[in-house]
């Protein structure tokens, strides 16, 4: 299998040279989360503000944290009931909502890597396994529910270092949850696989050692048992074509944050 992904990944590597959705920027970015909507990249510093929000201002206030509710908060505070009705503990808590629209979640104590470049200790074979396993549990805890619909599971939909809580095991660090849940949904097992692929291995022209990134990728795909593997290589290029063309769609419909970004990658 880790052949098969090597030749895949190696050929979809050649032909997203031509591809813009494959420009500098995918390959600089990790930890900006796909969502293309809101980067979001959540720690600690001073006053109680969260560093990483380009977009909404996010704060910790005690044990809580409070921030402008996305435009899917219905949904969103529905799965996280759901998940913690499971027993899960890889996604904070919804608290509620106050009058101004701010909702208020539970604090996850540990360490997020949310400055560019992904740190070695989060590629390591043990973390990604652990992450893929995550994954896993996520969308087990999903498939079936009324939440999924007629969908496989419920995607988190912006998988990304900076959106996921690390904390120290015999191990050593190793992911336990995740972050900002704005862009949950519906959707198919093999999206956020492909999404964690990208984000944490930094796929793309720039990628140096094509052979051990797609030993990463059939690693994390054997850590979450992916049955289907054909449509892998696929989903990721859609997932970077999906990303950018929906960078600058929103800059051109004004979006500050978007418009910022296309900035940053200007030469």
């Amino acid at each position: 299998m880790a052949g098969l992904l090597f030749h895949r990944f190696a050929a979809a590597l050649v032909m997203s040279h031509s591809r813009s959705c494959l420009m500098t920027f995918m390959t600089t970015q990790s930890g900006s989360g796909l969502g293309c909507e809101r980067p979001c990249q959540n720690r600690l510093v001073e006053d109680g503000a969260l560093n990483g929000g380009n977009v909404s201002d996010v704060r910790k206030i005690g044990d809580a944290v409070v921030r402008k509710q996305g435009r899917s908060a219905h949904f969103v505070h529905a799965l996280l009931r759901h998940l913690a009705d499971g027993g899960w503990v890889g996604s904070p808590r919804a608290i509620g909502v106050d009058d101004d629209g701010h909702e208020t979640l539970t604090f996850l104590e540990g360490v997020v890597p949310w400055k560019p470049p992904v740190p070695d200790w989060a590629l390591s074979d043990a973390a990604l396994t652990a992450l893929a396993r995550l994954v896993r549990q996520l969308h087990d805890l999903t498939a079936g529910s009324d939440l999924a619909g007629s969908a496989e599971v419920v995607c988190h939909g912006d998988l990304a270092p900076g959106n996921t809580v690390y904390r120290s095991t015999a191990a050593g660090l190793a992911p336990v949850a995740f972050l900002d849940w704005d862009l949950a949904g519906p959707g198919r097992r093999i999206e956020d696989v492909a999404h964690v692929c990208w984000q944490w291995l930094d796929l793309g022209p720039g990628v140096l050692d094509v052979q051990e990134a797609a030993r990463r990728i059939a690693l994390i795909a054997d850590a979450y048992e992916l049955v289907e593997r054909s449509d892998l290589i696929p989903a990721i290029l859609w997932w970077q074509d999906r990303c950018w063309r929906g960078i600058e769609t929103a800059a051109v419909d004004g979006d500050p944050a978007m418009q910022r970004f296309g900035q940053r990658q200007s030469p």
